[in-house]
């Protein structure tokens, strides 16, 4: 398809010199679009033609001239909700994602457990589960520790509990606040290498089309990625979250939503301050309206309505947006009522379960909602469970975008892979698998998808950042079983290839 014979490269990073000019010839631009000549200088899209350069410019040293042969070219992919540490580190671990009883993750984890390190394993979901997990199901001896796939639940062993200074818990399993406490606890990975393993991530992400994300790790993410960039192989752009507990020290550091971070090259920017309301759907605290079948709980409320307000509001005044977890419908409400009442942008994180009086309410201006619809076919049987008569408004993507509002898709991995295919081809089918669509009314056009997946850019345009991906296929003509594979023939950042499979 180019000057070159098709091979795999491997991945530039974005720092790697390269040539100041790069000139797409017969690219096909845009879905279904006609194909154009895009040149990019600087790190932008220069220009989008119908002929290209004369020959005289084309053979000059400083320009890389690869043909497409009709491959088309579109924005690049963000992935708006990724915990990149915990991403890494569940690529290693042990999979429990096909558990079908506390017994059976058990014994899936007994054959790696060892007296001298930690063995972990991730993916468990528990809500339809015939027995509960219990440490008494784990050696008492051996260091383990289960993380479910909501990432709001870690089951440990007696010796891992003594690790995290817990010894004589009576269950092992630890819900939200303590669960989030136990693993800031554990000990890690060598620095070092928990950071190769983050930078090799953003290498399969570029993979994918991806050209950025937002990261929310628990952690002080704009020193770690600063320190990445500076020492890794970093294939993305990446805006680091705040945690809530760190918010005075972001302000005391002059942190302001948006800018960038000097000394990162452009790759890194400060993002929004994460709070939380509730919990989760499978770990059965997503702060709901109705009680949970059998249980009479409507979930477990993280943050009062009036701290929550008063944290945004603090937030706002020094130039830092609000990033607020709710996932069930009474916690999306008390979300959108602090946003009225501070009247600040920011982002609403989920938004799995909504009051149909609400939908409208996410239309205000400067609000994101940051969906993640891979989540939808991943727990229809457990919303149809613990949410039943009321799964028409949850994951409802068609009723928010026609109520206005903005989305940004993400995968929160690793709840889901980082693939954001896989939530592009989730949100337009409504299904990942033979199954027939669930509540296939909340589908979204494939245009809409893949514009909230590339920071609502839905076009190449002359301006524009060179954050590109280009694919063998054209995904309006893909069938809905082929959308989870377009093939991503190269990935660009800030016109530097970090992904190149051609030319």
């Amino acid at each position: 398809m180019s000057s070159s014979p098709a091979a795999s490269t491997p991945p530039v990073p974005p720092t790697s010199p390269t040539p100041s000019r790069l000139l797409l010839r017969n690219a096909r631009v845009g879905l279904g679009g006609p194909v154009r000549h895009v040149l990019i200088e600087g790190g932008r899209v220069a220009a989008v033609r119908d002929e290209p350069p004369g020959a005289e410019s084309r053979h000059t040293s400083d320009i890389e001239d690869v043909d497409l042969e009709g491959a088309t070219v579109l924005p690049g992919l963000w992935d708006a909700h990724v915990h990149s540490v915990q991403w890494a580190e569940a690529r290693r671990r042990i999979d429990l994602s096909g558990a079908r009883s506390a017994r059976e993750a058990a014994e899936l984890v007994r054959p790696h457990l060892r007296s001298t390190e930690l063995t972990m394993g991730y993916g468990f979901r528990d809500a339809l589960w015939p027995d509960e997990p219990d440490g008494s199901l784990l050696p008492a001896d051996l260091p383990a520790v289960l993380i479910s796939n909501d990432l709001h639940t870690a089951w440990l062993s007696a010796a891992a509990l003594a690790l995290v200074g817990r010894g004589g818990h009576p269950t092992g399993v630890l819900r939200e606040r303590e669960c989030y406490d136990a693993m800031a606890a554990l000990p890690l990975p060598p620095r070092e290498l928990l950071d190769r393993w983050v930078a090799e991530a953003t290498v399969a992400a570029a993979e994918l089309g991806v050209t950025g994300m937002l990261d929310f790790e628990f952690a002080d993410n704009v020193t770690d990625w600063l320190r990445r960039v500076r020492e890794q192989e970093v294939a993305i752009r990446v805006t680091c979250s705040i945690p809530r507990n760190a918010l005075d020290d972001a302000i005391a550091r002059g942190l302001r939503t948006g800018d960038p971070v000097a000394g990162s090259g452009g790759l890194i920017e400060v993002g929004p301050v994460k709070m939380f309301i509730d919990g989760s759907l499978n770990t059965r605290t997503a702060y709901c309206d109705d009680p949970y079948p059998g249980s009479g709980d409507c979930g477990r409320l993280e943050t009062p309505p009036d701290e929550l307000a008063a944290t945004m509001a603090q937030a706002a005044r020094h130039g830092l947006h609000p990033a607020v977890h709710a996932i069930g419908d009474l916690a999306s409400s008390i979300a959108l009522d602090a946003f009225d009442l501070v009247g600040c942008p920011g982002r609403i994180e989920h938004a799995q379960l909504v009051r149909a009086a609400d939908f409208h309410r996410f239309a205000r201006p400067g609000l994101i909602a940051g969906v993640q619809p891979a989540h939808a076919p991943d727990d229809r049987e457990v919303a149809d469970t613990h949410w039943c008569g009321r799964t028409s408004r949850a994951f409802a993507y068609a009723d928010l975008l026609a109520a206005g509002a903005t989305l940004e898709l993400g995968s929160d991995a690793p709840v889901a892979s980082l693939d954001p295919w896989d939530g592009i081809a989730s949100a337009v089918t409504r299904t990942d698998d033979e199954r027939p669509a669930w509540h296939p009314e909340q589908a979204i056009p494939l245009h809409a998808a893949l514009a909230a997946a590339s920071r609502g850019r839905s076009s190449v345009r002359e301006g524009d950042p060179a954050d590109l991906m280009i694919l063998e296929r054209d995904p309006s003509l893909l069938e809905a079983d082929e959308l989870r594979r377009p093939g991503v023939l190269g990935t660009l950042v800030d016109g530097r290839w970090t992904h190149r499979k051609s030319w």
